[in-house]
């Protein structure tokens, strides 16, 4: 097996690009000291990358079996990493945007392992600019701390 092939290199390559998008929506949770941060963001990411490549490369030649059902597993795990984080405490619900923030650099390692390079790309950007742009909105606006 030749491990620097083209095909190994492009997956190499997915897999960077994947943690590195992960990695710029996980900054701004990293920065304000979120418990899901820099490095859960990176995984979670590189994660569902490797798992949609896999899926659609190693079973192509098996038509018993459907890659999208591997693909759909990620959604519901990601939901359940999620879950484990919002919490119900002093009235107030906590975690739920860095729940969602999990579910979507899913979404994006799945891009990326769909070799949807631009989509990851414009949604990495969209999203950070949602966390930090609305950030700023709110504490304009509402004259409040922000939670998330």
């Amino acid at each position: 097996m030749d491990f620097l092939s083209e095909p190994q290199l492009k997956i190499v390559f997915q897999l960077l690009s994947a943690a590195f998008l992960g990695g710029l929506v996980g900054l701004e949770r990293e920065y304000h000291r979120k418990g899901a941060g820099l490095r859960t963001y990176i995984l979670v990411t590189v994660g569902a990358a490797l798992f949609t490549i896999i899926a659609l490369n190693a079973f192509v030649d098996n038509p018993i079996v459907d890659p999208s059902r591997i693909i759909s597993q990620i959604v519901l795990g990601v939901g359940f990493l999620g879950a484990g984080l919002i919490i119900y405490r002093d009235a107030h619900i906590e975690g739920l945007t860095t729940a969602a923030g999990l579910w979507v650099v899913a979404g994006i390692g799945m891009a990326v392992g769909t070799e949807l390079y631009f989509l990851a790309f414009f949604v990495c950007l969209m999203v950070a600019g949602i966390l930090i742009g609305l950030r700023l909105f709110e504490k304009k606006v509402f004259k409040t701390k922000t939670e998330g």
